[in-house]
């Protein structure tokens, strides 16, 4: 006994692997320590999360956080991935399927945390809270409000009915699931945070929780619960987890977000913040016995519309398709320096004799020359009917939540001058009988153009193709509607009677896109190609010859691109592909010539 109440967290889990196998175990919480089945547990977590990575990958992605020195993984469920339209829940197709993921974890000798929000922010479209929420006008998140908190109740029946048999108290994996994330950073309603718990609990979920803060006085005080313990995101000095003890000396508290990297948004350069800092964070964590989690230890990919967005200083910052993170197992599963660093170091705790398992081998990649796509159709041929409204509305209030929209209305009145878009969310292209006139852009503060003179048309036809980018997921400006949020003017005008044609540009629509020789020079173009290749392997499509928009391989959305970078390369997995003649369909907001894509085995 007194040996083992020695022994590292990395021995420990040995002692994981050896009682897995058993119906049930205990995990509690004391005041200093996790308490596995009664003894002391050193808690060393890597992240990921299922809807990031390609379920055919999710075991290899275990085994390299085991093969690091993880004995736990965490992972965030996207609450918006699983219930994209109301009352609708999928937990089966793609890589859905949370309780699976949950049982690899336990068949490779592993505890799980469960992260389950209903927020949880994460870089993830609107914090993983369901865009159709955003279809009560007057609606409020992330406290009792009723139409949010009847939603919210709906998805913490459904997620615990998936979860509960695999949580640790019957024979499952699952020790610690949080209440929400990171609340102290946004409100103070403790009894939000109460009745989220007791949900939780009325549903089943009887294991621990904690709370994931920052380690400041008035964080703590707003985000945590009086018997959850607390987390530190992160916990990186004796100073931090003194203000967690002090905020509850009853509880355990551990780093629940130690930071390997970090997330990057469009027009910045890649964040790459090294291993100094975190081999520091992990040396001090080890030599202390405090528990921590990785954030992330594989961050993945943001395929499709799911990549969210921030708003800070600089305004709206929407961010790459790449979640790469600059993390220790990069976006396409192959370790990095940082992992081997890391690796080491953790194994350096180990006691004598005792070897971490070996590095799974890497997945294979491949590389494809130069394919030239050519325009096959365009979007204005393939418009739907229109909704009509006397001012244009969001993209919720037509029902509509991802992708594009195009408005359309007829200049009377003014017929040139100062165009305004009061707000836009997010990227507009302006066209003026059907010219192109220019782009604006939300990111850099935009929201307005010049729209010249057109004496040859006695009511011009005002045309804006509004492109809806990532939701903001943190903060106080999360009630982020995409579209056109209020009016449009000219010089002043209020401009009236609107058509709205809704393009959520899914996986349905795009298969059913018909060839039509587009409009030469005008923007808006799909360009389409097979590519050929010689084996499916995972490779990057280099989208460096086009401009902005979103790639799909054989019906499936590898997210977005844009010219502006850092991002060139879109992550494509070898489960997409197939040996022989593979479709691509890029659709373009501004290119209009023929352009080449190529393959590449890494992201740059």
């Amino acid at each position: 006994m007194r040996k083992l109440l020695l022994l590292s967290g990395l021995a420990l889990s040995l002692y994981v692997n050896q009682v897995s196998a058993q119906a049930k175990h205990s995990f509690s919480l004391a005041p200093s320590s996790f308490m596995l089945d009664g003894k002391p547990f050193h808690m060393i977590s890597g992240e990921m999360h299922p809807a990031r990575i390609p379920k055919e990958y999710w075991r290899h992605r275990i085994q390299m956080a085991k093969a690091m020195g993880c004995n736990t993984i965490a992972a965030y469920v996207f609450w918006n991935y699983l219930e994209t339209n109301e009352g609708e829940f999928d937990f089966a197709s793609e890589n859905r399927n949370i309780a699976e993921f949950i049982r690899i974890v336990q068949s490779e000798g592993m505890l799980a945390v469960l992260r389950p929000g209903p927020y949880v922010c994460g870089e993830w479209e609107f914090g993983g809270l369901p865009a159709y929420l955003l279809r009560t006008p007057d609606l409020k998140v992330r406290c009792l409000d009723p139409v949010y908190m009847k939603a919210v109740t709906r998805y913490v029946e459904r997620l615990s009915a998936e979860v509960k048999p695999l949580l640790v108290t019957n024979g499952g994996p699952i020790v610690m699931v949080q209440v929400e994330n990171e609340y102290g950073s946004y409100g103070n309603d403790k009894e939000y945070l109460y009745a989220l718990k007791a949900l939780w609990e009325k549903n089943g979920i009887n294991v621990p929780f904690y709370t994931a803060d920052g380690p400041t006085a008035f964080m703590l005080e707003a985000g945590t619960v009086p018997d959850a313990a607390i987390g530190l995101d992160s916990g990186s000095s004796e100073a931090d987890f003194a203000a967690a003890k002090k905020q509850n000396p009853n509880v355990p508290a551990f780093s629940s977000e130690s930071y390997p990297g970090w997330l990057t948004h469009w027009g910045e350069k890649y964040a790459k913040p090294g291993i100094t800092g975190i081999a520091k964070e992990v040396k001090f964590l080890m030599d202390t016995k405090r528990s921590f989690n990785l954030y992330v230890i594989h961050g993945g990919t943001n395929f499709g519309y799911w990549a969210g967005a921030n708003s800070g200083g600089k305004g709206y910052e929407p961010d790459i398709t790449s979640y790469d993170y600059d993390a220790p197992i990069n976006e396409q599963g192959a370790a990095t320096p940082k992992y081997d660093s890391l690796r080491a170091l953790i194994a350096s705790y180990l006691p004598k004799g005792r070897k971490l398992p070996p590095v799974p081998k890497p997945i294979p990649t491949t590389t494809f020359p130069a394919v030239t796509l050519t325009p096959f159709t365009s979007v204005w041929q393939h418009l739907p009917t229109p909704q009509k409204s006397p001012q244009p509305k969001t993209f919720e209030a037509y029902g509509q939540d991802y992708g594009f929209m195009l408005y359309k209305t007829a200049l009377i009145g003014h017929k040139s001058g100062k165009l305004v878009i009061t707000d836009l969310h997010d990227y507009a292209t302006i066209y003026l009988n059907g010219k192109y006139i220019g782009k604006i852009d939300r990111r850099l503060g935009e929201n307005s153009i010049n729209l010249p003179k057109d004496n040859f048309v006695p009511n011009p036809v005002l045309e804006i193709f509004v492109e809806g980018m990532g939701r903001i997921n943190f903060a106080q400006a999360m009630i982020d509607r995409k579209g056109i949020t209020d009016r449009v003017t000219l010089n002043g005008m209020t401009l009236m009677n609107w058509e709205a044609y809704g393009l959520p540009m899914d996986e349905k629509f795009i298969s059913t896109l018909q060839p039509a020789a587009p409009e030469a020079g005008k923007p808006g173009q799909y360009f389409k190609a097979s590519l050929e290749l010689k084996a499916a392997a995972d490779t990057y499509i280099d989208m460096s010859n086009f401009k902005k928009g979103i790639v799909w391989i054989n019906g499936h959305n590898l997210g977005r691109y844009w010219e502006i970078g850092p991002q060139k390369r879109l992550y494509c997995p070898a489960p997409w592909l197939k040996k022989g003649a593979n479709e691509i369909v890029v659709f373009d907001l501004h290119q209009t010539e023929p352009a080449t894509v190529s393959g590449a085995a890494t992201m740059d």
